[in-house]
């Protein structure tokens, strides 16, 4: 497979790859008619870093239904190498059962501090100019070497009257890409899109335009196991995202520390599986204090959202990922931050036309999967 890469910002896209080897670099092709697929027969597939997160919608004339949903937990490892490619296959495989039509088209999602998604400004440009500008603009903000990853961008339409070039750029790793498409290869599937999560986090905002959220005052902040995602659309139509490797396992391993105890049995009671071990009282005032870390760089994010030129205040923070569920944290935001924090279903104001199994899944994780959902309403 060549890994096809461009950027349709107007449709919230980016890091699209679609292509086989007989593609050459410089056609464009209707995937879509030549594939013969429709909005229902892609899923939106969420790989974290301890569950897998598939959503399959179909798209109507008043909003989205939701046709399928699944959640299957990744087996761990438990001799620190990290968990196994093929037992994420085998989760993703699991999640393939629930699927409708037998869809074998996923829109997946890189994260992560090493991926980079900037606005940029530039004066006005040739065309055979503008892609080097953007390469040397990621290269100042790559964690990596932009000959070792793919870089990309939109131009976004800025409204004014001067020539200047206002955009949009994404950069990943080349291995972060691959590993995700290799996984989807595995397990029988064609990844048809390559997305980042706090686009897809933003394309579910935006997209559920009937839930009555003011998008240019409220931010998303995503709390997964492994890294944090705080993401704000601009008015200007630029997005403003920002990842901290802060988040579920360090907050986890902080209160088992300070509790004596092993950090299984902190996620276990946290997350309601087991009775409780530690006390309480003591196990919220753990919370509060391995919380201090991340609203600190909640905090800071917003503040520097607000010194940027057009920023609109963020009034309400909207959170979801899987700690974000977990009961006392959004109380802990709320009085920690000076802005209101809800946990935010976006399937509340969708439709469901499936078996009890499916309904139970997006009401009570629902807010778990709302990357899932995002890729699962991109336009490919």
């Amino acid at each position: 497979m060549i890994l096809k890469c461009f950027v349709d910002y107007a449709n919230g896209i980016i890091l699209r790859r679609i292509a086989d080897e007989r593609a050459q670099d410089d056609m464009s092709f209707n995937w879509k008619r030549i594939l013969g697929f429709n909005q229902e027969d892609v899923l939106g597939m969420d790989i974290g870093s301890s569950s897998v997160r598939m959503i399959q919608l179909a798209k109507n004339g008043d909003g989205y239904t939701v046709v399928a949903a699944y959640v299957s937990d990744i087996k761990q490892d438990n001799d620190n190498r990290g968990v196994e490619e093929d037992n994420i296959v085998q989760a993703v495989q699991k999640c393939m059962i629930f699927a409708k039509k037998n869809a074998r088209w996923a829109v997946c999602s890189v994260s992560g501090p090493e991926v980079a998604v900037r606005p940029f400004k530039f004066p006005p440009l040739q065309t055979e100019e503008l892609d080097g500008a953007v390469r040397l603009e990621a290269s100042q903000v790559c964690p990596f070497n932009v000959d070792d990853g793919v870089v990309d961008y939109q131009i976004v339409p800025s409204g004014g009257t001067n020539d200047a070039l206002t955009g949009v750029l994404v950069a990943a790793p080349n291995d972060v890409i691959r590993r995700k498409v290799r996984i989807m290869g595995k397990a029988a599937l064609d990844c048809v899109l390559m997305d980042v999560d706090g686009l897809a986090l933003l394309n579910c905002l935006i997209e559920s335009k009937n839930s009555g959220t003011n998008i240019s005052t409220s931010a998303v902040l995503h709390i997964g196991t492994s890294c944090t995602t705080l993401a704000v659309m601009g008015e200007t139509g630029l997005p403003f995202i920002r990842t901290v490797p802060y988040a579920g396992n360090d907050i986890v391993a902080q209160i088992a520390q300070e509790n004596n105890v092993r950090p299984e049995v902190v996620r276990n009671e946290i997350y309601g599986c087991t009775s409780p071990v530690i006390p309480p009282q003591n196990l919220q005032t753990s919370m509060e204090k391995a919380c201090v870390k991340l609203v600190n760089d909640v905090a800071e994010t917003l503040r520097y959202h607000s010194t940027q030129d057009k920023s609109s205040p963020v009034e309400q923070l909207l959170v979801c990922g899987t700690f974000g569920m977990v009961k006392g944290f959004v109380d802990i935001l709320n009085k920690q931050l000076p802005i209101k924090a809800i946990l935010w279903n976006p399937f509340d104001t969708m439709k469901c036309s499936v078996d009890r199994q499916c309904l139970d899944i997006i009401q009570s994780k629902g807010p778990a999967m709302v990357v899932a959902a995002g890729l699962a309403m991109r336009s490919v």
